[in-house]
């Protein structure tokens, strides 16, 4: 089954520490059989109210496609790290699936562009 879970985490990281708890998730995923589809870290960005008297946090997102009970050991690691704020973890349809699919293909093609140069 296909997933995708969005995790904050608290904005007073480095950025080699941010990298590092992503990583840690990341790992618990394939340790567990999941295989990633893709990866995003959105950066830091503003909280819509604070958490933690926090305003701002790190976002990440991470797809990947993993039997149910896979779920159950990644929510675990997120509530024994106190750098994770907020996560929502869901499973996706045929439909978010595409949507996804056709995000990452416009993603990718944004990232592959030649940049134009324009001379005034």
């Amino acid at each position: 089954m296909q997933y995708e879970t969005v995790f904050i985490l608290t904005p007073v990281l480095s950025d080699a520490q941010m990298k590092e708890a992503v990583e840690k998730f990341a790992k618990v995923l394939t340790d567990n059989g999941a295989e990633i589809v893709n990866s995003e870290e959105w950066g830091l960005r503003k909280l819509a109210y604070p958490i933690d008297k926090k305003s701002t946090g790190f976002y990440s997102l991470i797809e990947f496609n993993a039997d149910p009970q896979v779920i159950r050991k990644l929510e675990t690691a997120y509530r024994r790290d106190e750098r994770v704020l907020r996560w929502l973890t869901f499973r996706q349809d045929k439909y978010a699936a595409q949507y996804a699919a056709k995000r990452r293909a416009r993603r990718a093609a944004q990232t592959t562009a030649p940049v134009e140069n324009k001379e005034d």
